[in-house]
Formats: structure tokens, sequence, C-alpha cells
């Protein structure tokens, strides 16, 4: 039987308020797990865990900003001091404040993209894969980026700080494999959130990204959700290191 099932599973999403995170959320909670909801601004969070609630799910909302190691510590000492373990993480939450050549970006927005983007996930993985270990394993979801594998059109910055994510999910894949603990990197090709809206509400860059796509569209948040569920549930129980690309096609 393959085995999708989150039944009783401790799943901690960040950027969890809308787009991607908000869809991997519900359907973790639809498929049974206990959502930990996480993002920047509780009040955004709060209305998902709300919405899980009301469909009959389980799901609780944090606050906790990526770049701010004390906040994510004192996420996890209340994580801890509450249930004891974490058997799921996503690293989802994210951030690109430069939308432009590279060489223009300054020292600031190299440093938010960075702590974001790659410290946010170390730090959140340093502090999880204890808790996993000790419970006897779990699964870490790290979402990338199709611009790991090929950088975007204006956003060079972020690309390189996903191509180090994919590298970090790979050396922890590999040092945490012994402990039970599988490690993946989602690619989520060009998607319909806010995250994306500079691309997708601007006609030209659109259309030009579009035509690169063999599906010849952008993707639904709800599109990654499923990946994401195969990826932290028993299904891939001997999948680790890997990273899924969910693209249409365009890394072909």
């Amino acid at each position: 039987m393959v085995d999708f099932s989150l039944e009783g599973k401790i799943a901690v999403i960040t950027g969890a308020s809308r787009g991607i995170g908000k869809a991997m959320a519900m359907a973790f909670a639809e498929h049974g797990a206990k959502c930990i909801l996480v993002s920047r601004k509780l009040e955004a969070v709060s209305s998902v865990a709300d919405e899980i609630r009301d469909k009959g799910g389980e799901a609780e909302a944090f606050a906790c900003h990526m770049g701010y190691q004390e906040q994510i510590q004192d996420l996890f000492k209340n994580l801890e001091d509450s249930y004891g373990r974490v058997d799921i993480l996503v690293n989802n939450a994210a951030t690109n404040p430069h939308f432009g050549n590279m060489l223009d970006a300054d020292q600031g927005m190299w440093d938010k993209i960075i702590d974001v983007n790659l410290k946010g996930p170390f730090f959140m993985i340093k502090q999880a894969a204890p808790l996993m270990i000790k419970a006897g394993g779990g699964a870490i979801l790290n979402v990338a980026s199709i611009n790991a594998k090929r950088p975007g059109l204006m956003q060079g910055v972020y690309s390189v700080s996903k191509a180090a994510l994919v590298s970090m999910t790979e050396v922890f894949a590999k040092e945490l494999a012994p402990f039970k603990v599988r490690v993946n990197a989602l690619l989520p090709g060009l998607t319909d959130t806010n995250f994306a809206s500079a691309l997708i509400n601007n006609k030209d860059i659109h259309d030009f990204v579009v035509k690169q796509i063999p599906m010849g569209r952008h993707a639904e948040p709800s599109e990654m959700a499923g990946a994401a569920l195969y990826l932290v549930s028993d299904a891939s129980s001997y999948t680790t290191g890997t990273c899924l690309a969910c693209d249409g096609g365009i890394l072909i």
C-alpha cells in the first residue's frame, strides 16, 4: 500500500499564510496532520488556521520571522514543550526584495535574501532535526525554485539563494539519513502567487516565460501540494536528497 497519510503527524510549515505554503497546509491537514502554521504576521496565518479548523482539520498559528534566530529558537521551544516532537518541517518562507540586474543589488538586499531564504531554513533544520532524531525520524522539505537550476530573469540574488538551498538540502540529506530523517527539495516553476506577482502581472514577462514552458501555462499553488505531500509522507520513504521540479517542463 502506498501511504500518503499524515495521521497524527506534527507538521511545521513556514510562509503558510498564502500561496504555496497555504496550499500545502490545507493538503497536509486533509491527510491528517496537525499543522503548525508559521508566518511573520500572526493575523494572516491565523485566518488559514481558522479555515483548516472549519473544515475539520487541526492547526495552530505562530508568528516567527525567518531572519531572526531567537524567534526560531523560541518557536521550537514552544513546540517541544507543547508536543514533544516535530515530524515534518517545510521551509517555504522566502523573500526577494530585488528585481533587477545582480550588479545593482546592494548589501541590504543580499543580507535580507540570504537571511530569510538560506539562513532561516538552516536554523529551522538545526532546531527541528534533534527533535526528529529523538522521535525516531522525520521529513524535511525545502521549497527552493527552478531558479536554483536555471537563474531567473532579473532574479539573480534570489536564484543564488535557492541554488545554495538545494546544496544545503543535499548536505543535510546525507548527514541525517542514518537517523531516519529525510531531506528533499521542491522546485516550483512559475506559480500564481503574490510572491510571483511581478512576473505574473507583467504581461510581457509572463508571456515570455510561458512560451518556454512546454505545458504552455503557469501553475496554481494547489498544483504544488501533491508533490509536497509525496515528499513528506511515507509514500517517499526511500527518497532523500532529491529535487523534485514542478515546472510544466521548463527545465527539460
